[in-house]
């Protein structure tokens, strides 16, 4: 049986526990749409309780946080089959590396998850909620911040637009 080469995930040699922002695309195993589009910008007139599923996506990122204290989910956005965050790391700790932080986000989500799966609250997954790994780019100065920040804005919108029928 022949194994594909994955290529490495992480920059080689690099410090991922080092103060800093990184941009971190998180994708449901086989893109499958477990989660609804979400508008995060805050609306002062609506109160709209998201679903179960992105409600489990709410809740720990609030709890990572509390966790990880030198660890701020910055900006992110539900998206069906993928997330996207801007995570700031203020304070190099040990234990507190974006693959640590990832990991356990990754672990509490899928439990989450499960468990509503076993009480008939949520549609089932095929063996993992989430792929093997996730997609990071280090965040290298003011611009290349303000240009993800644009486009984790956009890229709900930009779903729409693509997926509207066209006349």
């Amino acid at each position: 049986m022949e194994t594909k080469n994955r290529k490495p995930n992480r920059l080689k040699n690099f410090d991922y526990a080092q103060t800093g922002c990184y941009f971190v695309t998180l994708c449901t195993q086989n893109r499958q749409h477990l989660f609804e589009m979400e508008n995060t910008a805050p609306s002062d007139n609506l109160c709209i309780i998201p679903p179960i599923s992105n409600q489990i996506i709410h809740k720990w990122i609030k709890a990572t946080e509390n966790k990880f204290k030198t660890i701020k989910f910055e900006k992110y956005v539900i998206m069906p089959d993928h997330l996207h965050f801007i995570i700031k790391i203020s304070e190099r700790h040990t234990g507190r590396s974006l693959p640590d932080v990832m990991k356990f986000f990754k672990t509490m989500t899928t439990n989450e998850y499960i468990h509503n799966v076993k009480n008939n609250i949520l549609p089932p997954f095929n063996k993992k909620l989430w792929q093997k790994s996730y997609y990071d780019h280090i965040i290298r100065n003011q611009n290349d911040y303000n240009e993800i920040w644009e486009y984790i804005d956009n890229n709900p919108k930009k779903r729409i637009l693509l997926n509207e029928p066209q006349d």
